[in-house]
Order: C-alpha cells, then sequence, then structure tokens
C-alpha cells in the first residue's frame, strides 16, 4: 500500500475514535460521585487511555483497506458504547470483580501494545510479551469480561442485546485482524506457540 494512503487511513482512524469516544463520554459520563456512579466511570475511564494510545501509535506497515474490515471495527466499537444505565444488580460483587479484572486485563494488553495499538486491521509490529504469551487477542478478552461485569450491575435487555452484538463484532474483527497479521511470517510463528484466541484451552 502506498505510504499517503496509509496516512490518510491511520489519520481517518484517529478522527472517527476520537468521535466515537467522545460520544460514549456524552453519553456515560458520571452524573455525579456517589458510589452508584462507579461503575459508569470505570467505562470511561478505562477507554481513555485508548485516544492517548491512538495520538502515541506508530505508522502502520500495513493497514487494512477493505471496507469490511473497517465497518466491523468501527461498529463493534460503536456498539459496545450505546449500553445504558438501569436494572437491579443481579450479582453486584461479582459484576464489580469482573469489571476491575477485565479492566486490568485490557488495559494491560494495551499498555503490552502501547505504539501497536489500533482499531482497524492493521500491522504496526507483532507484539508477543506479557498477555500476549497466553493468548493471541488478551484486549479483547479483558472488554468481554468488563462488558459481562457490566450486565450483572446493569442487567437490562437493551445492554444484553448491545453486548451480543458487540461479542459478535469481536469474534469477526480478530478473524479479520489475523486474515491480515498472518502476511507476516513472524505472527503466522506466534500464532503456532500462541495456539488460543481469547480463552486458553477454548477459543
Amino acid at each position: 500500500m502506498h505510504l499517503k494512503t496509509r496516512k490518510y487511513l491511520d489519520i481517518t482512524e484517529k478522527c472517527l475514535a476520537l468521535a466515537l469516544y467522545s460520544f460514549m463520554i456524552f453519553r456515560l459520563f458520571p452524573r455525579s460521585w456517589e458510589y452508584s456512579e462507579f461503575y459508569t466511570l470505570i467505562l470511561v475511564a478505562s477507554e481513555g487511555l485508548v485516544i492517548i494510545l491512538l495520538v502515541l501509535r506508530r505508522p502502520a506497515n500495513n493497514i487494512s483497506n477493505n471496507l469490511y474490515d473497517w465497518t466491523i471495527a468501527l461498529t463493534g466499537t460503536c456498539a459496545a458504547l450505546m449500553v445504558s444505565r438501569g436494572g437491579e444488580p443481579l450479582f453486584l460483587t461479582g459484576g464489580a470483580f469482573l469489571m476491575l479484572f477485565g479492566l486490568i486485563v485490557h488495559l494491560w494488553a494495551k499498555v503490552a501494545l502501547w505504539r501497536s495499538f489500533g482499531l482497524v486491521a492493521a500491522n504496526r509490529e507483532v507484539r508477543q510479551g506479557g498477555l500476549y504469551r497466553l493468548v493471541r487477542h488478551p484486549m479483547y478478552a479483558g472488554y468481554m469480561m468488563t462488558h459481562a461485569g457490566f450486565l450483572l450491575i446493569m442487567p437490562t435487555l437493551w445492554n444484553l442485546g448491545v453486548y451480543v452484538v458487540t461479542w459478535a463484532l469481536l469474534i469477526l474483527r480478530i478473524f479479520a485482524e489475523e486474515k491480515l497479521l498472518s502476511q507476516d511470517p513472524v505472527y503466522r510463528d506466534y500464532a503456532a506457540q500462541v495456539r488460543y484466541r481469547l480463552l486458553p484451552g477454548v477459543f
């Protein structure tokens, strides 16, 4: 891909991500500092790192220009932001634990990626350290744990539907990313060593 095209795609992704996360903050930023607002604050704060990483990241060696890849990446990101307050907690303690543990997992994964982070399928250097020694997509695993915890705390049909769609799109994103990354022999060797994508022994 031409260098100028990669540069424009990188800038486009950054602008779209900033718009999406600004929308999330507008919808979910705590209305007060009461304990009941703590869980929405976790979501807002954890995603703030996304913008920092997008600004600091290195240029892509290869970024997808496939409309399908861009659609599932941006739709999946946007879908996760559509959750809302409501419902009586099913398991407050368990939900809080899952949210915090998932937060630690996906933040740890983002730090491991650091300047290789992105939303759309791209190759900004294959990372193999930290949690990436256990599964190939620990950041997505962390997201799903955080989502499950939030759902236990705010269990509405709307939130359930949002997360079912989000998780389906995450799986599609994994396959899209691996299709592009598999063009790199370094990633093929890595995938042969780390067999599972999200959960060791399962998937």
